[in-house]
């Protein structure tokens, strides 16, 4: 209860920072067009236009920003034989016309880690913030993510909920720097159906897995 109240005493400070400094702004803008007594002046019609000019900036730089990203779609899954045991992950990455395929896999792991470690590296191999379609079959790691469970338990120092030790907090820890560089959109994917990308990545995991056995 102290964090949350701690978390939201911060935001409100933050926000009104955010407030002071905008109007400050204005007040700043203001002075040098009409002096230091511009609100003697019945200037408010300017202030209003000054106001509108900068929510235009501000909006337009971010829809630019936005627009200007290239939007992504990935795929990925994890298999493990044993769970701890020998495992692998398979990715699909694909922008356009353009398609790529990449796997790995660990001696002993679990299927989480795979499944954790599949998305890591498909996002590490973009150079650049992307808008970024996620397809995973694996809930923990999409309700990790979307639900902002993963947030969470690092904020409450690798913790859940019930107290219990979060697993994998390194791959988290490294998962969560990722989706702050690009933004991403998460999609549920039933496994072994009929999703011909998700039953590729499977392939791929699978494929890994077996070369440790």
């Amino acid at each position: 209860m102290k964090l949350i109240l701690w978390v939201l005493q911060g935001l409100l400070r933050l926000i009104a920072l955010c407030v002071i400094l905008y109007y400050t702004l204005i007040c700043s803008i203001m002075i040098v067009r009409r002096g230091p007594r511009w609100w003697m002046r019945r200037s408010w019609d300017e202030v209003y236009d000054v106001q509108d000019r900068l929510n235009e900036l501000v909006l337009g730089n971010l829809l630019e920003k936005r627009s200007k990203m290239k939007t992504v779609t990935i795929y990925t899954d994890g298999a493990c034989s044993g769970n701890p045991g020998p495992g692998g992950w398979g990715a699909i990455l694909m922008y356009g016309a353009h398609k790529r395929e990449l796997s790995g896999g660990e001696a002993a792991t679990t299927n989480n880690r795979m499944e954790l470690t599949a998305v890591i590296e498909a996002l590490s191999l973009l150079k650049e913030p992307c808008i970024v379609d996620l397809w995973s079959d694996s809930k923990y790691v999409i309700d990790g993510l979307e639900k902002g469970w993963a947030k969470g338990w690092k904020a409450r120092g690798w913790k859940k909920a019930d107290k219990k030790p979060a697993l994998n907090p390194d791959l988290w820890d490294r998962l969560l720097a990722l989706t702050e560089v690009h933004s991403l959109r998460y999609h549920w994917v039933k496994g072994h159906a009929e999703n011909a990308y998700n039953n590729r990545c499977d392939e791929l995991a699978v494929a890994e897995s077996q070369k440790y056995k």
